[in-house]
């Protein structure tokens, strides 16, 4: 296997910024020591489990944005791209907001250092909440290798994190 990536925690300034947003109320000193790197289960598993810096509990049709805490350096030709736990898919039909996230090499160095956030929604039909802990693993990272057609002319760096290379020529 190839070495391609390195999971590290953002800055607590950012994870504490991100957190409050995302779960007002909440202690996020407690959620940041709590912060676990993702890691495979398995030698066999291709995905890296990420797991919730705080207890989660949707209702059907509810969604929320996760701040992970986490970033991702990795080899330019790469990217990661995030799923729901298969289980929690099966079992709640909990899907990514954007259906797979993609996680750019660059991404890395964005102003908001690299910061991960995972939209999450239970699209439960059978009226199923979903409840998990701080520390329970919800979603999966799979690095990518990638392609770039032979005319690719892209220059531009990035500074922003969500959708700020839409638009770009």
């Amino acid at each position: 296997m190839e070495r391609i990536a390195e999971y590290q925690k953002v800055s607590f300034k950012e994870f504490s910024r991100g957190f409050s947003e995302c779960f007002p109320g909440r202690d996020p000193g407690e959620a940041y020591a709590g912060l676990k790197l993702p890691r495979r289960a398995t030698a066999g598993s291709a995905g890296y489990d990420f797991f919730l810096p705080a207890d989660v509990r949707l209702a059907p049709g509810e969604g929320l944005k996760v701040p992970t805490g986490i970033r991702a350096r990795m080899a330019e030709g790469w990217a990661l791209l995030l799923f729901p736990r298969s289980g929690l898919g099966f079992k709640f039909r909990l899907q990514l907001d954007n259906t797979v996230g993609v996680v750019d090499s660059d991404y890395y160095k964005a102003d908001n250092e690299g910061h991960i956030f995972i939209k999450l929604t239970n699209d439960s039909r059978e009226g199923r909440t979903l409840s998990l802990m701080a520390g329970e693993a919800f979603a999966q990272g799979i690095f990518l290798p990638f392609g770039i057609t032979e005319d690719d002319q892209a220059d531009a760096g990035r500074t922003g994190g969500f959708g700020s290379t839409s638009g770009r020529t």
